[in-house]
């Protein structure tokens, strides 16, 4: 009976605060290196907001998922096993960064026409991901407790 007590918490083991704030930096790293190379390359070929931002939300999900694409084979899973992990990984915590990152350097008065080269541009963009930080890893934290998100990567590690 003191057995059945212990599991009542409702989360799966490894739903723990430290587990969903590793997974969230995970993401946040694929994402930022993503989203900054895009920013770059937007700015260096003068674009305008809207293509600029598109190949940065795009590029964060590339790298968002080749993290966990190279970890999981690393680990000896088939490249084909592997993209499916990974969709399943970090789908919805990419996702969730990405509009809360971008909702935020669209907030930010001036952010959206700042240079690379301007202080406004980096304080909107770190801005960003702290806040999708923040919001994301309680997500994160939810997925894990139910066998979803970055759970399905841990069976691989």
């Amino acid at each position: 009976m003191d057995h059945a007590m212990h599991h009542h918490t409702g989360a799966a083991p490894g739903a723990t605060w430290p587990t969903a704030i590793r997974a969230t930096l995970h993401c946040l790293l694929g994402c930022a290196v993503g989203e900054i190379l895009g920013m770059a390359i937007g700015t260096a070929l003068l674009w305008g907001n809207v293509p600029t931002m598109i190949l940065a939300i795009g590029l964060a999900f590339v790298f968002g998922y080749s993290f966990t694409l190279f970890a999981v084979v690393r680990a000896g899973v088939s490249p084909k096993a592997a993209v499916k992990i990974a969709l399943a990984a970090d789908t919805v915590s990419i996702a969730v960064m990405e509009l809360v990152d971008n909702a935020i350097i669209a907030l930010t008065p001036g952010a959206m026409d700042a240079q690379l080269s301007e202080g406004l541009f980096w304080y909107a963009l770190i801005g960003g991901f702290a806040v999708a930080f923040l919001v994301t890893t309680p997500v994160n934290k939810w997925m894990i407790g139910r066998g979803k998100g970055h759970a399905v990567v841990h069976a691989h590690h």
